[in-house]
């Protein structure tokens, strides 16, 4: 038929309703049909079940009255809406709620005419589904966030015709989606309190017209989103490169992870803002002594009282000995003390003989340890040629470096058995000497060695002189003559005076015998130099 338009491919499929038996008329019972159409779309309405009538169709619309449509025989302009298709079904373009309605085929046979009802129903949506979650956050991808232990309220609403049934669904991480259970028809919203991090996942509004049996579904993301418990950490290390700083600041235990910010106090200087905490400083922004700030900002929580710390950076202290010595072959081991150092120092030992900052390895000579805070270098078999020098300490951190210089030397062995001998000998040797000192000036010492012989012994003691007995001699001669030339002069002086004593015990008799003895000789000596004066000369 001129005008007309094949059906479109998405057609709903009638439903056909029997009607009750109509009265009597000249031919078939009439019957009608319910014919459901969308908005927007086109629907082809057949005029009965025969395909192919053999006589005129017409079509009226019962609005309120019959009111003629077209026929088989009729001619409409092209922009017009209605058309025929195989000379008796009606096609209707671009369906609008206000084509909803009865409608009546005429169909003109030999016998008569016959009419056939039908009804059209005009479905809408469901359209522009909106699901709103309060109160929450949004990113810029559309997913919401709430803070964990909030009470949030679930909406879903959608523009259809006649109004939708909307069910909720929720589907959290790696697991299946569950629809909420409810007891009502229409269930497009629901409140959900104290929010945890199980009801995370993916929310679904599903929309269904119950007319077109048309379905629309929207999925939202929510999050559920909680701070850290704790206060953050940080702390300074050496970069890779080793004249680099890392400022390093950890907030854990909430999520998502926070974003750091990092200061130089006291002037507030802001020196980067990332998620990673990490912020690099090189050797020009440093010195001793240097503070920096720390603050930790989270998304539902953002600028959160005491979220944040500060590290101070300090140069490292060294203290070791200056002098060390080896002996001969020995070990020897230098110990270096490190302090103060934030981030911790880098120790190394050095050796300055031959080449400056000669680093000094780990070998079979050479033992090195590093600990916490102290680190030892230990030299093997010491020798005086190679070894004996001064090493220097060494420890480095991006802030500063320090080093301390420690001295060696390398001893020959000291021969024990030959000291101790010479020890003893001077002893000896000391012991004798004091012995003769003691026998010489007192000789009263030798008379209490009595008690150590008999007492009834008959010993006699002579003292002498101090003088040889060849000068005893010749002074005996020497005087014999004088005597003989001056018997009177020089008769009772003489030069050696011989005392005889019984030595029983009678030390008091002795001592008289050694007193008068020198009473003796004072005399004699005096009267020989009063005799020498009175010499002619």
């Amino acid at each position: 038929m001129p005008g007309g338009r094949a059906p479109p491919p998405l057609l709903l499929l009638p439903l056909l309703l029997l009607c009750p038996p109509a009265a009597p008329s000249r031919g078939p019972p009439e019957t009608k049909a319910v014919f459901i159409g969308e908005e927007q779309e086109n629907i082809t309405v057949p005029c009965s079940n025969t395909s192919d009538p053999g006589g005129l169709v017409s079509w009226y619309r019962n609005k309120p009255e019959a009111t003629f449509l077209l026929s088989s025989n009729t001619t409409l302009p092209p922009e017009s809406r209605y058309s025929l298709v195989n000379a008796s079904s009606l096609h209707i373009t671009g369906l609008d709620p206000q084509d909803e309605g009865n409608y009546t085929c005429q169909e003109e046979t030999l016998g008569g005419h016959l009419e056939h009802k039908v009804q059209l129903l005009v479905a809408s949506g469901p359209i522009q589904i909106n699901i709103n979650i309060s109160p929450t956050g949004i990113h810029p991808n559309g997913s919401f966030f709430v803070a964990k232990g909030s009470m949030v309220t679930f909406n879903c609403s959608s523009s259809s015709h006649p109004p939708p049934m909307v069910e909720w669904s929720f589907q959290s991480p790696g697991a299946n989606s569950k629809r909420f259970d409810s007891n009502k028809e229409n269930f497009s919203s629901f409140v959900l309190y104290d929010m945890s991090p199980t009801y995370q996942g993916n929310y679904t509004c599903m929309a269904t017209n119950m007319l077109s049996k048309r379905v629309q579904t929207v999925t939202s993301e929510l999050l559920v989103y909680y701070p850290p418990t704790s206060a953050p950490r940080c702390w300074a290390e050496t970069a890779d490169l080793g004249s680099m700083l890392q400022l390093i600041c950890q907030w854990s235990g909430g999520y998502p992870d926070p974003v750091f910010l990092w200061t130089e106090e006291p002037r507030s200087l802001i020196l980067g803002n990332s998620s990673s905490g990490v912020e690099t400083l090189n050797r020009s922004q440093l010195s001793d002594g240097k503070m920096f700030k720390c603050i930790g900002n989270h998304i539902v929580e953002s600028g959160m009282m005491g979220a944040n710390c500060i590290v101070q950076i300090n140069g490292p202290t060294l203290q070791s000995e200056p002098l060390k010595t080896c002996f001969l072959g020995g070990n020897v081991t230098f110990t270096c003390q490190v302090s103060g150092a934030n981030p911790k120092a880098k120790i190394s030992w050095l050796r300055n003989l031959t080449q400056p900052e000669e680093e000094i390895l780990p070998s079979s000579r050479y033992l090195i340890t590093h600990g916490d805070s102290v680190s030892t270098l230990t030299i093997l078999n010491c020798s005086q040629d190679v070894d004996e020098g001064y090493y220097v300490c060494r420890a480095e951190n991006p802030v500063r470096v320090r080093e301390v210089d420690i001295w060696l030397t390398v001893k020959k062995p000291l021969n024990i058995g030959g000291i101790v001998g010479a020890v003893v000998i001077l002893l000896l040797l000391g012991v004798g000497i004091v012995s003769g000192f003691i026998f010489y000036y007192s000789p009263n010492i030798c008379l209490k060695g009595n008690s150590l012989r008999g007492q009834d012994s008959s010993d006699v003691m002579v003292l002498v002189d101090s003088q040889d007995e060849e000068e005893e001699d010749a002074e005996e001669e020497e005087e014999e003559r004088e005597e003989e030339d001056l018997p009177k002069a020089i008769s009772r002086h003489g030069h050696i005076h011989r005392v005889t004593a019984l030595v029983n015990g009678d030390l008091e008799r002795m001592g008289n015998g050694l007193q008068a003895l020198q009473d003796d000789s004072r005399e004699t000596h005096s009267d020989i130099f009063q005799e020498e004066c009175d010499r002619p000369v």
